[in-house]
């Protein structure tokens, strides 16, 4: 509870002042109109205790994202239930199990009962609530659906959760597998080959032409490798540096695309997440407009959200969505826009683009399945050559001593 101090004039013209404890200021201006009085001015007693003690209170940083699922589902079911936003919120606040979440949560609540919107109170907290699920609970609030919404953006949330799941599960073998043989390969050229080195030097006769490259290039390794590390890190940053600006990550989303299998599985990505926001927010009631924008925002690719833009500009001028949508066939196939063509015709857009993700998605899964198939191999075949090669390497001119010492 805080302490306000207010001034208020009561029924015969006299003006009076005084203090009262509240949750927020909203109760507190409640607390003192019920007191028969009318509030000239209210405000939290002590300034600079206050900011103190708003100083003393932990930021809610980055809330798990676990907590943000079911802070959506438990408002909405709430909602649903009958309960009033102001209230929902305080339940939850009181509920919160951290000092992040409960900060939080009580932050959105205090705005909400101080007369602020829901969406604007989320998109105070970009870290927490991403600009999609403000645009959409903002959606909510403007059609009067709110629990619907925030049902479907759990649910939404939840999938989206499972399928990038699926992508970083089947991404860790492969890169685990190329870590290995990179070590595997800076421990044979900066320990291993030097002692084979230095006995071959005692030879007195020319070495093959492969074991003295793999011997300058383990000489190479040993007196460079500290630059080529710091060579890397050095790629490494600006690399981060260049896609934080928009034509460095177009270029790159560019180059990603245009990769064999790796560009398909993208595409297929952004494809599930495009239909299933579409198909979450039209069933919602929100218009095909402003569903379509906010669906942008979700595929994650700016290359790719670029045409989706493209299909909104045609929407807007009185073109069929399938008809605007085909022309990038990059991320609308064939037959998905075809699909999407009968759904307009028959009413049931917002079905049949949900039934299109779940389609996608298991077909994403598939291939998933077959670029690790296909990576797996080729990364133990590289290890192989390399580990194999220098191997060899290091035998030829044992095999050259034998038969020099056999004449």
């Amino acid at each position: 509870m805080t302490t306000f101090a207010y001034t208020a004039i009561g029924s015969r013209g006299e003006k009076t002042s005084g203090t009262l404890s509240a949750d927020s200021k909203a109760a507190a201006l409640q607390q003192v109109v019920q007191k028969g009085l009318h509030p000239v001015s209210i405000s939290e007693e002590g300034g600079k205790a206050a900011a103190a003690r708003a100083a003393a209170v932990p930021k809610p940083g980055r809330v798990p994202q676990k907590a943000v699922e079911a802070f959506t589902r438990d408002l909405a079911n709430l909602l649903s239930g009958g309960v009033s936003l102001a209230r929902a919120l305080s339940l939850l606040k009181r509920e919160a199990s951290t000092p992040p979440v409960k900060y939080l949560w009580g932050a959105i609540h205090d705005d909400v009962v101080g007369g602020t919107a829901l969406a604007d109170a989320m998109a105070k907290f970009p870290k927490s609530f991403s600009s999609v699920y403000v645009a959409m609970v903002r959606a909510g609030e403007a059609g009067g659906f709110l629990d619907v919404v925030l049902g479907q953006i759990a649910d939404f949330r939840t999938r989206e959760a499972d399928l990038k799941g699926k992508v970083k599960s089947a991404m860790v073998y492969p890169a685990v597998l190329a870590c290995v043989a990179v070590i595997v390969l800076a421990v044979l050229l900066v320990f291993f080959i030097p002692k084979f080195s230095k006995m071959f030097a005692d030879f007195g006769s020319n070495l093959p032409a492969l074991t003295e490259a793999v011997i300058w290039a383990s000489d190479r390794v040993k007196q460079y490798g500290i630059f080529l590390l710091g060579g890397l890190i050095v790629f490494g940053i600006l690399l981060q540096r260049g896609l934080r600006t928009d034509a460095g990550r177009r270029r790159f989303e560019e180059v990603v695309l245009a990769t064999p299998l790796l560009g398909r599985v993208i595409a297929h990505f952004a494809l599930i997440r495009f239909c299933r926001m579409l198909g979450t927010l039209v069933g919602a009631g929100v218009s095909l407009i402003a569903s379509l924008r906010v669906a942008r925002e979700a595929i994650g690719n700016q290359t790719l959200s670029d045409t989706v833009s493209n299909a909104i500009e045609q929407v807007q001028r009185g073109q069929p969505l399938s008809k605007a949508l085909g022309e990038s066939d990059r991320l609308f196939p064939p037959a998905v826009v075809e699909t999407i063509a009968v759904a307009e015709e028959t009413g049931r857009l917002d079905k049949e683009l949900v039934r299109i993700a779940a389609a996608f998605e298991g077909d994403l899964d598939r291939q998933l399945r077959m670029l690790v198939s296909v990576l797996e191999p080729l990364l133990l075949m590289v290890m192989a050559g390399l580990v194999g090669t220098i191997v060899i390497a290091m035998l030829l001119p044992i095999f050259s001593l034998q038969e020099i010492m056999n004449k």
